[in-house]
């Protein structure tokens, strides 16, 4: 059985805390120390329970608040090298630097977790699929395109957390210069609502009953226009879809086969 919460999910912060019967890890961290604080203990954890982070890329929503976190809980930080090189100057000097490179498998326990390779504007990003037990929980979030390799390390998850960055339309009429615009459609940019239902579409009616909308954004989309794409996506399927607040943490989500 796996357990995670996504404690927030915005271009301003973003950390995932996962956790087995014996383990219990951080994806991300871009909180101060002192929020981070402040929303495990909402949630009936604490700080000191955390073993390791494990970092998915370098850019400031996910890693600002990683460097400090290391510093004073004494945790070792999981980074591919190209990352590593990328975030410090976010991060400043990690005691624990632990180096992977993308495609190995991390373990913590009972509790592991497989790298996988995707496409984002970053330093040899990665994003994860845990596995303890027979449950497995997939990460897909921060990239443009979901590749072969994505959806084959996805293809048996029994929970995702998925990116529903942008609704095309909203962004083609939004605020966002075209060059901007131009990023976040591109294959190194962020998942669409229509990409994120092309990829729920191919895992439904395999393993999948939980899904998580995450990266929602506040200008060029909404939790209510995300949702309505993910349901039309399961619709026949025993497959919950929750949204992922912005700026507070979702309930804790069991994982069971």
């Amino acid at each position: 059985m796996i357990r995670f919460t996504v404690l927030g999910s915005s271009s301003s912060a973003n950390a995932v805390l996962v956790e087995s019967a014996d383990a219990c890890i951080l994806v991300d961290n871009g909180f101060t120390f002192k929020k981070l604080t402040e929303t495990l203990t909402g949630i009936n954890r604490s700080v000191e329970e955390i073993e390791a982070v494990l970092v998915t890329h370098e850019h400031s929503d996910h890693v600002n608040g990683v460097g400090i976190l290391a510093r004073k809980m004494k945790v070792p930080v999981f980074m591919t090298r190209g990352c590593a090189l990328a975030a410090y100057p976010r991060t400043g000097e990690i005691p624990d630097l632990r180096h992977f490179e993308s495609g190995d498998t991390l373990s913590f326990g009972s509790l592991s977790a497989i790298s996988f390779s995707v496409t984002h504007d970053a330093a040899d990003p990665v994003n994860y699929v845990f596995t303890s037990g027979n449950a497995r929980l997939g990460l897909a979030t921060d990239f443009g395109h979901c590749s072969q390799l994505a959806r084959a390390r996805l293809r048996d998850v029994h929970a995702l957390i998925v990116e529903s960055n942008y609704c095309p339309d909203m962004l083609r009429t939004g605020k966002y210069p075209p060059q901007l615009q131009q990023r976040i459609r591109s294959r190194m940019g962020h998942l669409s609502n229509l990409d994120m239902q092309a990829l729920l579409r191919e895992l439904c009616g395999g393993s999948l009953k939980l899904v998580v909308l995450s990266h929602i954004s506040r200008d060029n989309n909404t939790p209510e226009i995300a949702r309505s794409f993910a349901e039309e996506a399961v619709t026949g399927y025993d497959v919950a879809v929750h949204v992922a607040p912005p700026d507070r943490a979702t309930p804790t989500f069991e994982v069971c086969p």
